[in-house]
């Protein structure tokens, strides 16, 4: 009779500022080199709407609620989360981050472009990015808390 295999035992660790930073770098250098190759190869550069901006700022809004439910669950009532349930919260922590910090430096790359342009809409590009790049950095920083939400208070311990 063979035994099922044992899980391997081990501890996640907390998403790192390096791979945010990077993120955020890649977004900034991408951000900053698309109005000059989309004006090359289309000839306009690319409107930003407020819908792109507060789309981000509504995910922020959601993950930090996400992140507030589950802080009373495991942390104030000291309930457990069902495996798949803490998992999946855990996955879309650590995805959103990233994606966060990669939107935050896009947007900021790209509002960069704009700066001491005398165009009609620079300013309004400008205050777009400026709100799309906050909602990246809003949905970074309710990511992270989502993720320390998913602790199990045994872990903090020894960590």
């Amino acid at each position: 009779m063979t035994q099922p295999p044992v899980p391997p035992e081990g501890h996640l660790r907390p998403t790192t500022g390096a791979s945010l930073a990077v993120a955020a770098v890649i977004g900034l250098v991408a951000g900053w080199l698309l109005r000059p190759a989309m004006v090359r190869l289309t000839g306009t550069a690319p409107v930003i709407t407020w819908v792109q901006a507060l789309a981000l700022v509504f995910v922020a809004a959601f993950l930090g609620y996400v992140a507030w439910h589950t802080w009373q669950t495991i942390q104030v009532r000291h309930e457990r989360l069902p495996v798949n349930r803490a998992v999946n919260r855990l996955v879309l922590a650590r995805a959103c981050a990233l994606v966060g910090a990669l939107a935050a430096g896009g947007y900021a790359g790209y509002a960069v472009t704009w700066l001491g342009d005398a165009s009609e809409l620079a300013d309004q590009r400008l205050l777009r990015c400026g709100v799309a790049a906050i909602g990246g950095v809003l949905m970074m920083l309710a990511s992270l808390a989502l993720e320390r939400a998913c602790r199990v208070p045994s872990e903090d311990n020894g960590a």
